[in-house]
């Protein structure tokens, strides 16, 4: 895939997120998938975008940069939200939260075959009042 076809690919995929439709989610994510360093599945990635987003029904991602190397993907997204029940340790108190996210992906045939996320998870949960 050349840098604007993964560009394309990338953006269809974020968006697929931010309507929190994950029935469609073959066609971004391979069958077995390195997620965070670990094994897994795209039933797994699914399962914890689905849990994301039942806690949080308005999680958005938007996309600051992107940049393509070869088969690699790095993102810098600013992820935002208000939670509508406990997530992560923490009781909805109707507070939002806005944070970066940095994420570097690998694609093989088309998929993603590792996905890597990272954010300050304790400024997340500063903002949540955690």
């Amino acid at each position: 895939m050349t840098g604007s076809v993964l560009k394309d690919w990338y953006l269809r995929y974020v968006a697929a997120l931010n309507a929190h439709v994950f029935d469609g989610m073959d066609q971004f994510i391979a069958d077995d998938v390195v997620l965070n360093g670990e094994p897994g599945t795209r039933e797994d990635v699914v399962a914890v975008q689905k849990h994301d987003i039942e806690a949080v029904p308005d999680l958005h991602w938007e996309v600051r940069e992107l940049l393509f190397d070869r088969d690699r993907i790095a993102v810098r997204a600013v992820n935002t939200g208000t939670p509508a029940r406990d997530w992560l340790g923490v009781p909805a108190s109707g507070a939002s939260f806005e944070i970066t996210e940095y994420a570097i992906y690998r694609v093989r045939d088309g998929r993603f075959v590792e996905m890597t996320a990272l954010h300050d998870s304790s400024d997340l949960l500063r903002q949540l009042g955690g």
